[in-house]
């Protein structure tokens, strides 16, 4: 179904062909491959490769990277930190409970484990890797932690210990642009991955598949028709990797030689008939470097992840054109860079492909692109890091938000990760129904209007400081322009201008009803008449627009 169909089916709302980014519809698919892009670099086109890089995009966001040519505007969001965040902390006392391990405002990611805070704990990462969203700079990071989380998904419910929930969200910023094959071997032996697919049970009296088929299935070969391994390559994998265990004392992994299996572990013809032979003692460790040398001499592997990415930055629908145009020439660099992640990247992120017509304006916001993205875009302020409390109260509410529009971080379904990125033929489109879209829609009108109040803080979209930031605020011709175009990805219907300017101008007919009154504002910002008035026509402009279907795409 096309994604104008799909909307207009959930909201009613008629929507108009895009010039900028139509998205696809059926039997639409670009022809486009990675030959450097070397079109127009206007508005359209830096918003569509900032919407699919950041979670929201805001006006001097737009502008900066404006000024950048295309190259420097993808090196620059590839430049990421590696400069771990500070960790989450002990927001979570209350008057009948207190941390007897953990001061107030201190972390608690070296201390001991504690069965009567795990809980806490474990929603302190949350509300912790909410806030990082939210705080952002201007890279690719935090998307790519969030992808690589849904690739590599593990649920902290079942993993419990809650330094090990932390550690694999350490793990996945540590390698977020890296060398995935490095990734794959500390995955494997990650505490928290170990904990979540029995890893740290598997012994040569009693071998453990579950991770050794996800391994292959989900994290390296996928399911396609090439990924032709065996269950007797699972079985033989299970037994290479076992022997490793996790440490509570120091939130380690380690492997035990006296639980590993010793006998040799014979692959089949899709791996090259390997042979690895089995090791006693400490180097039977090395075996598991052997397995996933052999993993990475597959073909299929490179085109399994470069297809995730694929889905992830542009589009989900991977027919003949698009594996021979962009995957296969994409898994091409992946091999030959020695499966660095960030060549592949900026391949794509450079290419005509990216920036074709029918790869814009065709992605469904996700739960967290539609939640941190308004508050980045609309850039509400939050309590200042002193008030820990508070500020962990409000990044609190807006993880909850997002986990009740089926996009609960830390806990996606199953280890699949979340159903939009995989289940055919709906893909993105499962983000949007009959329940969640007005969930989506209460949350964007309660943070326009009353907004959320937790303690002495609330959260609401300063609808004057916002309008100040978008260029000729003071002109509702060009503010309604600019508005249009920073929070929508395609054209909306052309009954949507006269509306929202006759919202402005209050119904009256002359643009000098707004003007006046905004420039009165600037001038005087305790002049009360004209900044009620400014305050009360934006938040219905704004509310209109938030309203529309168009307002859900990417």
């Amino acid at each position: 179904m096309h994604r104008r169909d799909f909307l207009h089916q959930l909201t009613s709302t008629a929507l108009a062909p895009s010039p900028a980014g139509k998205g696809r519809g059926l039997g639409q698919t670009p022809t486009t491959g990675l030959t450097p892009y070397s079109g127009n670099w206007g508005n359209a086109q830096v918003l569509h490769l900032l919407r699919r890089t950041l979670f929201g995009v805001k006006q001097s966001e737009l502008d900066t990277f404006k000024a950048m040519s295309m190259n420097n505007a993808v090196d620059a969001l590839l430049n990421v930190s590696t400069t771990q965040p500070s960790p989450p902390v002990n927001a979570y006392n209350s008057g009948t409970a207190t941390d007897p391990d953990v001061p107030a405002g201190q972390t608690w990611v070296n201390s001991p484990i504690s069965p009567n805070y795990s809980f806490q704990r474990r929603r302190s990462v949350k509300n912790w890797w909410t806030g990082l969203m939210i705080n952002q700079d201007s890279t690719i990071l935090e998307k790519m932690v969030l992808f690589w989380h849904n690739h590599f998904a593990t649920e902290s419910d079942t993993i419990q210990v809650e330094h090990y929930f932390y550690k694999n969200n350490v793990l996945c910023r540590q390698h977020a642009l890296g060398n995935f094959k490095t990734f794959v071997k500390d995955m494997t032996i990650d505490p928290g991955m170990l904990r979540y697919l029995n890893g740290y049970l598997n012994t040569k009296t009693a071998p453990d598949e579950n991770y050794a088929r996800e391994l292959q299935e989900l994290f390296t070969m996928g399911k396609g028709k090439d990924s032709k391994y065996t269950e007797d390559d699972v079985k033989a994998a299970a037994k290479v990797l076992t022997g490793w265990r996790v440490n509570n004392l120091n939130f380690s992994s380690y492997f035990d030689s006296t639980k590993h299996d010793t006998g040799n572990k014979q692959f089949s013809s899709f791996y090259n008939n390997t042979f690895i032979s089995g090791k006693s003692g400490a180097t039977g460790a090395n075996e598991t470097d052997e397995l996933i040398t052999m993993l990475f001499q597959q073909n299929e592997l490179a085109k399994f992840i470069c297809c995730k990415l694929y889905r992830w930055f542009v589009y989900y629908d991977i027919d003949a054109t698009v594996e021979t145009n962009v995957i296969e020439p994409l898994a091409t660099i992946f091999r030959n860079n020695n499966y660095e992640i960030k060549p592949v990247l900026a391949a794509l992120l450079k290419s005509q492909h990216f920036y074709d017509s029918l790869s814009m304006s065709c992605d469904i916001k996700s739960p967290l692109d539609f939640t941190v993205g308004f508050c980045r875009q609309f850039q509400i302020a939050f309590p200042p890091t002193s008030d820990y409390v508070n500020l962990f109260n409000h990044w609190a509410y807006l993880q909850s938000a997002a986990a009740i529009m089926q996009q609960d971080i830390g806990d996606p379904p199953n280890v699949a990760g979340w159903p939009a990125y995989y289940q055919e033929p709906q893909y993105f489109e499962i983000w949007i129904n009959s329940d969640t879209l007005p969930k989506r829609m209460a949350l964007a009108t309660q943070l326009l209007t009353s907004g959320y109040s937790k303690g002495s803080f609330k959260l609401i979209v300063d609808v004057l400081a916002f309008t100040a930031k978008i260029p000729n605020a003071s002109d509702p011709n060009k503010l309604i322009d600019n508005l249009l175009l920073l929070l929508l990805p395609m054209s909306a219907d052309s009954t949507v201008k006269p509306i929202l300017k006759s919202t402005l101008l209050n119904g009256q007919s002359s643009d000098y009803y707004w003007t006046d009154a905004w420039n009165a504002y600037v001038a005087n910002n305790n002049d009360t008449i004209n900044k009620n008035y400014c305050t009360n026509q934006l938040k219905l402009a704004l509310s209109y627009i938030l309203n529309l279907a168009e307002y859900q795409l990417n």
